[in-house]
């Protein structure tokens, strides 16, 4: 890995002239102007790197650059390289020096080392220079939350005792390749388990419903008791391959995993289903691969999958702070730390704070007040005097109406930048897809400003 930062481009690397190309310029100029996370960028693939006798790898700007350039054109890491061997734009914006081609495995291994820390560094030194320039000074926020769902099918207990039958058969199916051949016994149970799906899906006979979910439990325990006899097997496993002998460890290991979470829905299923109780969100499993996944309950909208995140937008429509939240929070209980990030981000609390009516409370009003937030609105009052909140009627509607503005920003982040549902795997995933969604958007959003001051 190469610490080298800025590669000599080739006499004939030239960017074009077209909209895109432009603004891949500035962003270029905004990232040369912020140096310093680069170290971060250079530890974060240093740590990740494997020994390796091959051709020097990519520097740490240039994965950081191709890093931002897949999330702000919304591109798999297929569509990724093809790019970047075929357009001098994105090749010149890259540095990527002439014959060097990173492959898509190339590419998701170097950006997927980039960590969650690094990404909202990074954030900080655009911020900063946002600062600088004289665009945006933190003195005037809006802050609303959103919710970003996880990469995971809508999560019912049939599908999910079906998914653990499938992807546990798999495993174990997996493992009497290995050579010599471990000694346990199982029966393949997919057709039957998908049978009984049907019928509960589409039955409306309560009583063939629960027969059918009857069913279902006994060939996902039956399924549970062929892992629990596999797993020491697996694991004790001596082969005559070095590959193979790893090989069992690690489905050992997967397989004691998905029987825990096959466990867990199973209890649940049964306690939902045949003795009729109301299981807490808290206690459900929702997937068995996206386990950190948080059940997002709003009053008269759909129940959402997957994470909620507070936004804090300037007025100069950049996202200043992000905060990724654990369960499923009140907005009320995260007006108080959002406003201590901005303190620690600008080194002073904002002058003017304009919410949501979730956030509304006494409590977070006094809180502002305390702390020197000059007008402090939420959308709705909620019992609270406008004069309370605000200097004036006129400068609480003021504010009410530029808080609405945010939702401008989380529309573009979602329609634009992947921010509707994160396709990145892991709770570190999640927050190295959020970050660097919303980094690549403020890179973007820089550009076009100077494009329109130019």
């Amino acid at each position: 890995m190469r610490r080298k930062l800025n590669p000599q481009l080739n006499l004939f690397t030239t960017m074009a002239r077209n909209k895109i190309a432009k603004e891949l310029q500035l962003i270029s100029q905004v990232l040369d102007a912020t140096p310093k996370v680069l170290d971060l960028v250079y530890q974060d693939l240093v740590r990740s790197a494997r020994p390796t006798t091959g051709r020097e790898g990519m520097t740490a700007e240039q994965v950081l650059r191709c890093a931002i350039l897949k999330q702000y054109r919304q591109l798999t890491y297929e569509e990724l390289a093809f790019h970047l061997e075929d357009s001098s734009s994105f090749r010149g914006f890259s540095l990527l020096e002439m014959g060097q081609y990173p492959c898509a495995s190339t590419l998701q291994g170097n950006i997927k080392a980039l960590r969650e820390e690094t990404w909202e560094a990074l954030n900080c030194e655009i911020i900063g220079y946002a600062k600088q320039e004289k665009i945006e000074s933190g003195r005037k926020v809006r802050i609303d939350a959103t919710a970003v769902e996880t990469n995971i099918h809508h999560p019912t207990d049939s599908t999910l005792l079906v998914d653990g039958i499938r992807i546990i058969t798999r495993w174990l199916a997996e493992g009497k390749k290995l050579s010599p051949t471990p000694h346990y016994q199982f029966s393949d149970h997919q057709r039957v388990a998908k049978k009984r799906l049907m019928t509960i899906l589409n039955t409306k006979n309560e009583k063939v419903r629960r027969s059918a979910y009857k069913n279902l439990l006994l060939y996902a325990g039956m399924v549970r008791e062929y892992a629990l006899a596999a797993i020491p097997k697996l694991s004790a496993h001596q082969a005559l391959e070095m590959a193979d002998f790893f090989a069992g460890k690690v489905l050992a290991e997967k397989l004691a995993r998905a029987v825990d979470i096959l466990g867990k829905v199973i209890d649940q299923t049964d306690r939902r289903v045949f003795r009729g109780e109301q299981v807490p969100a808290s206690e459900k499993v929702v997937s068995f691969f996206e386990e950190h996944t948080d059940i997002i309950v709003k009053k008269r909208r759909e129940t959402e999958f997957g994470h909620k995140i507070f936004l804090t937008g300037g007025s100069s429509t950049l996202i200043l702070d992000c905060l990724i939240a654990r369960g499923n929070p009140a907005d009320t209980e995260l007006y108080a730390p959002m406003l201590q990030r901005q303190q620690s981000l600008y080194g002073r609390m904002p002058r003017q704070v304009s919410v949501d009516g979730g956030f509304a409370s006494k409590a977070n009003l006094a809180f502002a007040k305390e702390h020197h937030v000059t007008d402090a609105v939420f959308a709705k009052k909620r019992g609270l005097s406008v004069l309370d909140m605000a200097k004036s009627s006129w400068v609480y509607k003021s504010l009410r109406n530029f808080r609405a503005g945010i939702e401008a920003g989380i529309s573009t982040l979602k329609r634009a930048f992947g921010l509707d549902r994160c396709t990145w795997k892991g709770w570190d995933g999640f927050g190295r897809y959020v970050w660097s969604s919303i980094v690549s958007y403020n890179l973007l959003v820089l550009a076009r400003t100077k494009l329109t001051e130019a």
